[in-house]
């Protein structure tokens, strides 16, 4: 007898367990189950709804964080402005409205019915001279739209906006959290943008065309309405608010969208209901912004801006946000489904099996051809899922580092890892027998 072992009186003495405890341990067994099943449930459900009430508030703030913080994004939104036709014609006609009423054209008239009449001229020339007033008023006005319209159609104009913007990028966020100094301000309900490079640019093209009046242009007011709204003062609290939760309502929504995934008892199902649940809120995010613009023309009085200049200003403004819900609305599509596809569904399984059988199929045919992967495609058969995770999870980091990814951003990536997974399934198909062996697996 080995003295290490234990002798029978040291032995835990064992009793097989009757029916009726055998019955009561697998009943407490499910139950404890059913209950932890029951609370990750109910933690993945919470998760869940705190992910898709972020989730529009975190594509809001990241756009405005975005627009706010990074001055090469902010002039890559407004320099659009300069070269839409309706914004131009708002300027010119503002630009020339200001020229022509500083050219006191009846003066002129009259100094010119002064000089004939001090000269003798007959009181039919006379009178015909003070007649001048309005054709003269007119021709200045030709002339002066006509100058004023080459600078802002003019490639000068769209560097000088451009320019302008870049400088006064700081103004913008001064004008964001109420201050009044800038190129684009807030003074009670109003926007007001300042154009005086604009200004002197068209004061000293008209001093050099010959009209010296131009010279006489006041400093003051130059600038031009944007849009009024009585919630002005709620709409830069709410953008300071979003400027400092910008950088991380994202990553927090991010992270509870991935503990929700994490929590559920069924992972696949949670990623499923989560990227459908987002897209969801994209839509209506979508459709808010609609409504937005809608209510923002409506507020515009056409005698502030007309509303062709007013809905370009807006969907210029807010393209980029736009951009981004459509792109993000994308993903969670191409989510939902891929989770989807790796389901049990009847759907599912059809298309992993023509999948199967496609690639099955292409790899028979290059080991037809002799060409062979061997070890490498053996080693991508045994390792195909870990394989396939690798390539969709380096196509999400691509898709989380790209810069401002777009749709078609989107559709690459998810065409690149397509491609990946179809390649490497092929190749795994063309590995070949091993040595030794007679007769080739049938394909599963």
């Amino acid at each position: 007898m080995n003295p290490a072992s234990p002798s029978p009186e040291d032995r835990a003495p064992t009793h097989p367990l009757t029916a009726a405890e055998r019955a009561e341990y697998e009943r407490l067994r499910r139950h404890a189950g059913v209950r932890h099943r029951r609370v990750r449930r109910a933690g993945a459900s919470v998760l869940l709804l705190l992910t898709l009430l972020l989730a529009p508030l975190a594509v809001v703030a990241a756009w405005v964080q975005d627009t706010v913080t990074d001055t090469a994004r902010y002039v890559q939104t407004v320099a659009p402005l300069a070269s839409e036709p309706a914004v131009q014609k708002v300027v010119t006609d503002r630009l020339t409205d200001r020229v022509v009423a500083n050219v006191d054209v009846k003066a002129v008239t009259d100094s010119l019915a002064k000089a004939l009449q001090d000269a003798g001229a007959q009181p039919r020339v006379v009178d015909g001279a003070e007649a001048l007033t309005g054709p003269l008023r007119s021709a200045v006005r030709e002339v002066v739209d006509r100058t004023v319209s080459r600078v802002i159609t003019s490639d000068a104009f769209q560097q000088a906006w451009e320019g302008a913007n870049r400088r006064a990028h700081g103004t913008v966020v001064g004008m964001l959290t109420g201050d009044r100094n800038g190129v684009v301000s807030a003074e009670g309900d109003t926007v007001r943008l300042d154009v005086g490079e604009v200004v002197d640019e068209v004061r000293q093209r008209l001093v050099d065309a010959g009209f010296d009046k131009a010279a006489a242009i006041p400093d003051t007011d130059r600038t031009i309405t944007l849009f009024e709204t009585e919630k002005l003062s709620k709409a830069q609290d709410t953008m300071r608010l979003l400027d400092v939760v910008g950088t991380w309502v994202p990553v927090v929504t991010l992270v509870l969208a991935a503990l929700a995934v994490w929590t559920a008892p069924s992972h696949r199902l949670m990623l499923m209901i989560t990227a459908t649940g987002v897209g969801v809120m994209m839509v209506v995010l979508l459709v808010a912004l609609a409504v937005l613009r809608r209510v923002y023309l409506d507020s515009v009085p056409p005698a502030v801006l007309p509303p062709d200049a007013a809905a370009v200003i807006y969907d210029t403004f807010v393209r980029f946000l736009r951009d981004s819900t459509r792109t993000l609305l994308v993903v969670s599509v191409i989510t939902a489904l891929a989770a989807y596809l790796y389901g049990p569904g009847r759907l599912a399984r059809g298309v992993r099996t023509l999948a199967d059988r496609g690639t099955t199929a292409a790899g028979r045919a290059l080991e037809g051809a002799g060409v062979r992967t061997g070890s490498t495609g053996r080693w991508l058969a045994h390792h195909r899922k870990w394989v396939s995770a690798g390539l969709i999870a380096a196509g999400a980091l691509a898709l989380l580092l790209w810069n401002h990814p777009s749709v078609g951003a989107v559709v690459l990536i998810v065409c690149l890892v397509l491609a990946a997974l179809i390649l490497s399934a092929v190749l795994a198909a063309a590995a070949g027998p091993t040595a030794g062996e007679k007769h080739r697996p049938a394909a599963t």
